[in-house]
This record gives C-alpha cells, sequence and structure tokens, in this order.
C-alpha cells in the first residue's frame, strides 16, 4: 500500500486510535511536505520572498488554494454541511489561476503569453462546467453521502478540506507553473497537441456526465445502471474524460519546461492515482457492485466493458451485455 493512500485511509476510517486529532495532523503534514518539495523543485530551491518572481509567486498560489479552502472551513464546520465543499474547489481553481496570470505579469515584467491565456482559460472552462454541475446535484441530493461520518469530526473534515486545496494545487501545476514564469517561447506541434488532448478529454467527461444525469432523471430507469452511450464502451468514461485533460494540459505546458519543472507530470499521475485508488473508481465499483451484485446483466457488462478507457466489445460481449442491460438490482 502506498504512503499517500495509507495516509488517507487512517485520516478517513476508524482504523487509529487517535483519528479524530492524530491521524488528519499526519495528512496536514504531510500535504505541507509535499507542497514545500514540489515547489521548492519548481523553483530549484527556496524563493527569496522579498522579491516577487516566479518562484515566491507560486508560493502565493499555494497559500491562496490552502488559505481559500480553510476559510471556507470556518462555517462549513459550524453548521455541518459539505454543500459548498465542491463548489468552493472551483471557486479555488478560478482564482489560483488568475491570480497566477497577474503575478507572472508583475513577477517578470513580461506579457502575459497566449499559452498562458489558453491554457487558464481551459481551466476556468472546466472548473466552471464541474462546479455548476456539483453544486446543482447536491443541490438536489442534499447531500453528499462520503461526508456523513466526516462532518461531524471536526479534525478529519478539516483535513478533507486540506486536501481538497491539494487536489486544486497539484492538478492544475502544469497551468501555474507556465503563467508565474510567463515565457515568451513561441508556440509549437507540442501546444496544439496538447490542446487537441485537452479538448478530447473535455468533451468525453461533458457528454459522459450528460448522459449518465439524462439516465438518472428518467423514472424509467430507477433501480437500474447506465449501460448505454459511452457508458456502454466504458464503465467510467467521465473518469476518463478528466484524466485525458489534465494530461493535455500538461503536454502543452512542457512545451516551455526547464530542469525541475518537469515535476509537473505529478498533475497527471496525481489524477490517474486519485481517480483510479482513492475517491474515484473504488468508491463507485464498490457501491455498484453492493446495489447490483448478483444480476446476471450487470455482471457481464461488468466482464466485458473496459473500467476506464472506452472499448469496442466483441460481437458475443455485446450480445451478453444488451441481453440484460437493464436489469433492475435484486
Amino acid at each position: 500500500m502506498s504512503v499517500i493512500r495509507l495516509i488517507i485511509v487512517l485520516a478517513f476510517t476508524g482504523g487509529c486510535p487517535a483519528v479524530s486529532i492524530i491521524c488528519p495532523l499526519i495528512v496536514v503534514l504531510f500535504i505541507g511536505g509535499l507542497t514545500v518539495g514540489l515547489l521548492s523543485c519548481i523553483w530549484g530551491g527556496m524563493p527569496t520572498f522579498a522579491v516577487l518572481n516566479p518562484g515566491s509567486a507560486l508560493w502565493v498560489v499555494a497559500a491562496v488554494a490552502y488559505g481559500i479552502q480553510w476559510a471556507a472551513f470556518i462555517p462549513a464546520n459550524a453548521y455541518q454541511t459539505e454543500k459548498y465543499y465542491d463548489l468552493t474547489g472551483s471557486i479555488t481553481y478560478l482564482s489560483c489561476t488568475l491570480i497566477s496570470l497577474y503575478l507572472g505579469q508583475k513577477g517578470t515584467n513580461n506579457p502575459i503569453s497566449v499559452r498562458s491565456l489558453v491554457q487558464s482559460s481551459m481551466v476556468v472552462v472546466w472548473c466552471t462546467r464541474l462546479g455548476y454541475f456539483l453544486f446543482t446535484r447536491i443541490s438536489k441530493d442534499r447531500k453528499d453521502g462520503r461526508f456523513d461520518e466526516i462532518k461531524i469530526n471536526p479534525p478529519r473534515f478539516l483535513a478533507a478540506w486540506t486536501i481538497q486545496g491539494t487536489w486544486v494545487l497539484l492538478t492544475a501545476l502544469p497551468v501555474f507553473t507556465v503563467n508565474v514564469f510567463c515565457s515568451q517561447k513561441e508556440l509549437g506541434l507540442v501546444d496544439f497537441a496538447g490542446w487537441m488532448v485537452w479538448g478530447l478529454g473535455f468533451t468525453i467527461e461533458i457528454v459522459s456526465d450528460n448522459q449518465k444525469s439524462a439516465f438518472a432523471a428518467d423514472s424509467k430507469n430507477r433501480g437500474k445502471y447506465i449501460n448505454e452511450g459511452l457508458w456502454f464502451y466504458s464503465r467510467h468514461p467521465n473518469y476518463f474524460g478528466e484524466i485525458t485533460l489534465w494530461f493535455g494540459q500538461f503536454i502543452a505546458a512542457s512545451s516551455t519546461f526547464t530542469d525541475g519543472q518537469w515535476i509537473n507530470v505529478v498533475s497527471p499521475l496525481f489524477v490517474i492515482f486519485l481517480l483510479m485508488k482513492v475517491s474515484g473508481v473504488p468508491m463507485l465499483e464498490q457501491r455498484s457492485d453492493e446495489k447490483f451484485g448478483g444480476d446476471q446483466g450487470y455482471e457481464a457488462y461488468k466482464k466485458n466493458t473496459s473500467v476506464l478507457i472506452p472499448w469496442c466489445k466483441g460481437g458475443a460481449a455485446e450480445e451478453e451485455d444488451m441481453g440484460g442491460a437493464y436489469h433492475a438490482a435484486p
């Protein structure tokens, strides 16, 4: 078991005797060390904070990412609500992106590049769409089951908000790096290739989310699992889209990277780890197995369908799936 997964398990399960205080503290300390290490690697050491430069600008961006989370935690903890958790994440993406643009221009005295504008616009479009989608969903559902036990325990709840700050910082780190260094390098094939990959991933994420929302909204599908559209070819096409778009951001940003800046590869790798090993696929697969496990159609769908990458099936597999495509849970 990896160190990060072990820390998360200890922080958010009851497996530790002093879980209410010690384990969340471990999470915060680990995150602090990770942040210091990454930012120092990108700049080549600790920056001089008395002067605004790309290194110190990244630290300001990190401070904003965590500061917004901790500020939002105060009222959320007082009312024991997770309603604004995802919306706060989107606001943090937006704020950090705009601040990194501003600080990069001020710290380098270079004009904001087309590269920075395009990649920042991609973040803004993505986080605005996702924030609206998630806030609408929780407003309708009125709760997020993941927080039932966490929100009543302040240290664990604070750790959850801190982890969201890390999520923002790590996933968008290539864009923040491009913005604060404000490179004037001309656009090339790598940039355009990265933007095309991002566009593909963003499209897949939107289409799959809309297909699942439409499926769930139809009363005829109550108690059934989705097996149509992109979901016929992948059990989690929305996550594939998200992983793809962040790889696109990294590819485009890499056209300006030098030396320690290549540590930004942590961005897409972190997204893969988070979605495939922590909070995405494992949780949803477990819920589906609990609800539909033993159903012939579901078992056939699971056996024949890729967990992540949309992939064509053989004729026999398609017939087997379609034969039980809309089985309800027993």
